[in-house]
C-alpha cells in the first residue's frame, strides 16, 4: 500500500517535470512594435528540454487565438520555426507559439506586437511667456503614430547672432505636445531660439529652430477692476476704473480694451484705452448708454510689443443715472365672447420698445381704463408683470398704460375696446405668406390708405391661452418680414393683420400657414354607410389638426374586391364622404384612405365591407309584388266570404236527395195533415192525366230522349198502384217500404209538379205557369197553404190510364235536373189562396224539420207526396 503511493507520486513529479520541459522555448526577436503595413517575422527557439522529444515540425502559430495558415510556416532546424505574416496592420495582436505533446496543444511562448508609424518632425513650435512666472511651448506633431512617442523641448539663448545654451535648465521632456519652463531665468530682452526632439520605437526626427522675442510672447495676467460708477445729475455715462498687473515686462506700454453690454438687449460694444509706463491704474468714461440701464463691464490688456492679450478680467455691473421712460409701451389685447349678462374678459399685455430701458429698472405698471361716453369712471389698476385681465361690460372703454419708476412715468399706450355691438370695418382685403430661406413673409393689401399702422398677430391653432399670442407693430408699411426661429416646425399658425386707426382697431384679416410641412402622423379611418348592391357610401373625419403636419391637400379611396384588382379614387380635401359605384354584388371589399399634404400622404387602418345581394329598389319591387299578391289574395278571400252560396250553388250545387227527405215522416206526424192527405188522395184518383203540367221549357229537346232511365215504365206503373193505397189505408208501415221502393225508383229526371185545384178546369187548354220557391219562401207561404188549400199531387190513380208515349210527348227534361239526383223543383200556380192563420198555427210544427232537411234545397219533389199518398 506504501509502496503504491510512493509510485503515484514518482509518477506525478515526472508528469510535472515533463509539463515545465515542453514549455521551454522563447520567440526571437523580443521586439514588440513594427511599421504598420510591414511584414511581421518571428522565431520559436525550442530549449534543450524540449528538443529529445520533440521538434520545430511540432510547432504550430497563432495569432489573437486565430491559427495561422501553414504556408506561412519556416522550419529552420530541429529546434526553430519562423513564421511571416504580410501586411500587419492590427495596432495590438498577440502572437502565440504552441507545440503538439501528448495529443493536445500546449502553449509555449507568447508575445504582444504592436504596430504604428515613427514620429514625423514637430513645427509650428509656439511659446509664451508670462513675467517671472513660466515659458509654456507647445507645437504640432504631425500624424498620429499610434506608439509611445517621447519629445524634448530644447532652448537656447541668442546673443549677438550667437546661439548658446543656457546650461542645465535648458531642456523640457514630456510624452505630449506641450512643455513648460517653470521660473526661468531668462532676461526678457533676450531673444531664445526653440527646437524639438520627437522619438518613438520606430524612429527618432529632430524640429527646425525656431527663434521668439521675449517682449513679443509676453502675456500677462488681466486686469483688476476697481469701480464701474455712475455721475450724479449726468445721464447716459458710466465712469470705470481698473488697475494693471503687477508682473508684466517693465519700460513697455500697454492697451487695454474695455467690453460693456446691455444685460437685457445682448448689444456688445468695445473701448480700447493706451496706458503708458509707468502708468498702472486706468479709467474710461462710457457714453452714449441708455437711461436706468445696468451694464455688465470686462477690460484685457496687451504688451505693445506682444500678440497675446491677456484673459479677460471678471465682469462687474453698473447702472446708468434713472430718469423717466421716454417711450411708450406697445400696447394689445385679446377680447373673449361676453357672457349672458353681456360683461367680457379684455387681456391687455405690452411690451417695451428695443432701445427702451430693461425692465428691470421699472418698478411697475399703472392701467387705467374707463366708459368711452363717462370718463369719469375712470379706474386704475396696477401690475408688476406686462400683462393684466380685465373684466368689462358691454360698453365701449379706453385703456391705457404707463410704466413707472422713481423719476417717473413713460407717455401712455393708449388702445380703445368697442362695445359687444358695435361691428368693426373690413379695411384689409388680402392677407398672403410666403417663405424665404431663414424668414416668413407676410403681405396684405388695405381698401382705405388712411391705416397706416398694423398689428400683426400670430400664435399656434391648437393654443388657447390668450397670453400664449405673439405680436407685432408694423408702421408705414405693408410688409412684415421674421424669423423663422419664431415659429415651430409641422405646427399650423393663425396670422391675423389688424389695422388701427387712431385708437381703434379694424376688422382683422387671418389666414393659416406652416412654415414646413411632413407627411400627416396618422390617416382618416373610413366608416361605411347606406350599403347597396352596387354602391356604398364612405364617410370618414377629419384628421386632428395636431395630426396633420400641413394643409390636406386631397383624400385618396384605396378599395379592392376580395381576389381582385385594387382601384381608388381621389376627392378634394373639403370632401368627407364618397359613394363608390359600379360594386360586385354580394361581394366583400378592403377598403383604406389616405389623407395627402404637401410633403406626403399617411393611410389609416383598413376596413371591410360586403354587398347586399339585393338593394332597396329590389326590396321594394318584391315587397310590392307581395303586398299586390296579398291583397288580391285577401279580396278573392272577402269575395269568396260574402259571395260564398253563390260560388257554392254554381261550383258545388247542394241538391236533396229525395231518398233522404224526412217529408214522409213529416207528413205522418202530423196528424193535422190526415185530412190534407184524404183529400188529395181521393182527388188523385179522379185526375185525369191532362192535369199533368210537363215542364217542357226547362229541358233541352235534343236532351229529352235517353234522359230517362230504362226502368221508368216499371216506375210509373208500379207508383200508380202503390200511391193510391198509401193514400187510402195511410198505414205507416206500408209507408216506409213505399219510401224506401221510392227510393230506388228515383230517376235523375224525373219530372215533380204540382198543379192548383181552383184553376183545374183552366190547366186543360194552358199550362200553369211555374214559379221557382226558395225554400224559406215555399215552407212559409206553399207547404203551409197546401193543407188548407187542397194543393194535392197530381200523381194519382188515373196515371194508370196514362200512356208513356203521350208523357215523352208532353215532358221537358230540365237539363239542370237531368245531371244531379238531388235537384228538384217545386213548381206551384200564383193563384193559390193564402192559408189561415189557424192552419199557419197548426203546422207551425213541421217548419224545423223541413228547414234542417233543406238547408241548400232549392226544389220541393212532387213523388214526396206521392210516397204518402200512394198507400
Amino acid at each position: 500500500m506504501f509502496s503504491s503511493l510512493i509510485w503515484m507520486f514518482i509518477l506525478l513529479c515526472s508528469s510535472v517535470a515533463d509539463e515545465n520541459s515542453i514549455r521551454d522555448a522563447v520567440i526571437f526577436p523580443s521586439s514588440s512594435e513594427i511599421r504598420r503595413g510591414s511584414s511581421l517575422k518571428r522565431s520559436c527557439v525550442l530549449g534543450r528540454h524540449s528538443t529529445p522529444r520533440r521538434n520545430a515540425n511540432h510547432i504550430i502559430w497563432k495569432l489573437n487565438h486565430e491559427p495561422i495558415p501553414p504556408e506561412n510556416y519556416n522550419i529552420v532546424n530541429e529546434t526553430v520555426s519562423s513564421v511571416t505574416i504580410h501586411n500587419f496592420t492590427y495596432k495590438t495582436a498577440r502572437l502565440k507559439c504552441y507545440i503538439k505533446y501528448l495529443g493536445k496543444e500546449q502553449l509555449l511562448v507568447h508575445t504582444e506586437v504592436k504596430s504604428g508609424f515613427p514620429p514625423e518632425k514637430p513645427r509650428n513650435i509656439s511659446c509664451i511667456y508670462f513675467y517671472r512666472d513660466k515659458l509654456a511651448c507647445t507645437w504640432n506633431s504631425g500624424r498620429e503614430t499610434d506608439l509611445p512617442t517621447h519629445y524634448t523641448l530644447y532652448r537656447k539663448v541668442m546673443r549677438s547672432g550667437k546661439v548658446k545654451s543656457l546650461g542645465g535648465d535648458s531642456t523640457c521632456e514630456s510624452n505630449t505636445t506641450s512643455c513648460t519652463f517653470v521660473h526661468p531665468d531668462t532676461p526678457y530682452s533676450d531673444f531664445l531660439c526653440f527646437e524639438v526632439k520627437a522619438e518613438n520605437a520606430l524612429g527618432v526626427v529632430m524640429s527646425e529652430s525656431v527663434t521668439k522675442s521675449m517682449g513679443k510672447i509676453e502675456k500677462f495676467a488681466p486686469p483688476e477692476i476697481l469701480s464701474v460708477k455712475k455721475i450724479t445729475g449726468v445721464k447716459n455715462l458710466l465712469t470705470v476704473t481698473w488697475k494693471m498687473p503687477e508682473k508684466m515686462i517693465p519700460s513697455q506700454d500697454s492697451i487695454c480694451q474695455i467690453q460693456y453690454r446691455n444685460l437685457y438687449s445682448n448689444l456688445t460694444k468695445f473701448v480700447t484705452v493706451p496706458l503708458k509706463y509707468p502708468q498702472k491704474i486706468g479709467t474710461c468714461n462710457l457714453t452714449g448708454l441708455w437711461d436706468s440701464t445696468e451694464y455688465s463691464v470686462a477690460i484685457r490688456c496687451i504688451n505693445v510689443n506682444s500678440i497675446f492679450w491677456s484673459e479677460w478680467s471678471e465682469e462687474e455691473k453698473g447702472s446708468t443715472e434713472e430718469t423717466a421712460p421716454l417711450v411708450k409701451m406697445d400696447l394689445w389685447r385679446v377680447i373673449e365672447s361676453p357672457n349672458s349678462s353681456g360683461r367680457r374678459y379684455v387681456h391687455l399685455m405690452w411690451k417695451t420698445l428695443n432701445n427702451f430701458p430693461a425692465s428691470r429698472r421699472i418698478l411697475g405698471y399703472k392701467v387705467q381704463y374707463f366708459p368711452e361716453n363717462n370718463a369719469a369712471l375712470k379706474m386704475t389698476n396696477r401690475s408688476t408683470a406686462q400683462k393684466i385681465t380685465l373684466l368689462l361690460n358691454e360698453e365701449a372703454h379706453i385703456i391705457s398704460v404707463t410704466a413707472y419708476n422713481s423719476a417717473g412715468n413713460s407717455p401712455e399706450a393708449v388702445l380703445r375696446i368697442p362695445s359687444t355691438h358695435e361691428k368693426a370695418s373690413q379695411m384689409i382685403e388680402t392677407v398672403s405668406t410666403s417663405l424665404t430661406n431663414e424668414e416668413v413673409v407676410v403681405e396684405w393689401t388695405a381698401s382705405k390708405p388712411e391705416a397706416s399702422e398694423y398689428v400683426v398677430e400670430w400664435y399656434e391653432e391648437l393654443v388657447t391661452d390668450p397670453f400664449g399670442r405673439s405680436w407685432q407693430y408694423v408702421l408705414n408699411s405693408t410688409k412684415w418680414t421674421t424669423s423663422k426661429k419664431n415659429f415651430k416646425p409641422f405646427i399650423c399658425y393663425n396670422i391675423s393683420v389688424y389695422p388701427l386707426h387712431g385708437n381703434k382697431v379694424a376688422a382683422p384679416y387671418s389666414t393659416h400657414t406652416y412654415i414646413q410641412e411632413k407627411r400627416p402622423s396618422e390617416g382618416p379611418v373610413a366608416d361605411t354607410a347606406v350599403l347597396g348592391k352596387n354602391e356604398v357610401i364612405i364617410r370618414w373625419k377629419e384628421i386632428s389638426l395636431d395630426k396633420r403636419n400641413g394643409f390636406i391637400t386631397n383624400y385618396t379611396i384605396f378599395y379592392k374586391p376580395e381576389g381582385g384588382k385594387q382601384l381608388n379614387e381621389t376627392v378634394n380635401s373639403d370632401v368627407l364622404q364618397y359613394r363608390l359605384k359600379s360594386l360586385q354584388a354580394d361581394t366583400q371589399y378592403l377598403v383604406y384612405i389616405m389623407a395627402s399634404n404637401r410633403a406626403g400622404g399617411t393611410s389609416g387602418e383598413p376596413k371591410t365591407f360586403k354587398t347586399l345581394k339585393l338593394d332597396k329598389f329590389d326590396v321594394y319591387i318584391i315587397a310590392v309584388l307581395v303586398g299586390i299578391s296579398m291583397l288580391l289574395l285577401l279580396g278573392l278571400w272577402m269575395t269568396c266570404i260574402l259571395k260564398k252560396h253563390t260560388f257554392k250553388k254554381v261550383c258545388w250545387p247542394d241538391i236533396p236527395n229525395p231518398a233522404e227527405s224526412i217529408t214522409v215522416e213529416w207528413l205522418l206526424a202530423t196528424s193535422a195533415n190526415s185530412s190534407l192527405l184524404k183529400r188529395v188522395a181521393s182527388e188523385a184518383t179522379t185526375r185525369d192525366f191532362e192535369d199533368i203540367s210537363v215542364l217542357e221549357h226547362c229541358f233541352p229537346v235534343e236532351s229529352q230522349e235517353g234522359s230517362l232511365p230504362t226502368n221508368y215504365e216499371g216506375h210509373v206503373s208500379e207508383r200508380t198502384g202503390t200511391n193510391a193505397k198509401g193514400m187510402i189505408s195511410g198505414d205507416k208501415k206500408i209507408l216506409c217500404n213505399e219510401e224506401n221502393e221510392a227510393a230506388k225508383c228515383f230517376s235523375p229526371s224525373m219530372l215533380y209538379v204540382i198543379t192548383d185545384d181552383f184553376t183545374r178546369s183552366q190547366m186543360d187548354s194552358a199550362l200553369t205557369p211555374v214559379k221557382e220557391i226558395q225554400p224559406t219562401e215555399m215552407l212559409a207561404n206553399n207547404l203551409c197553404g197546401s193543407q188548407q188549400t187542397s194543393v194535392k199531387n197530381e200523381e194519382n190513380d188515373a196515371e194508370e190510364d196514362f200512356k208513356v208515349e203521350d208523357f215523352n210527348e208532353k215532358a221537358a227534361f230540365n237539363p239542370y235536373l237531368k245531371n244531379s239526383v238531388r235537384t228538384r223543383e217545386f213548381l206551384i200556380s200564383e193563384s193559390l189562396p193564402e192559408p189561415s192563420m189557424d192552419e199557419r198555427k197548426s203546422q207551425s210544427g213541421v217548419l224545423p224539420p223541413l228547414q234542417q232537411n233543406g238547408a241548400g234545397q232549392s226544389y220541393i219533389t212532387l213523388d214526396m207526396f206521392g210516397m204518402a199518398t200512394g198507400q
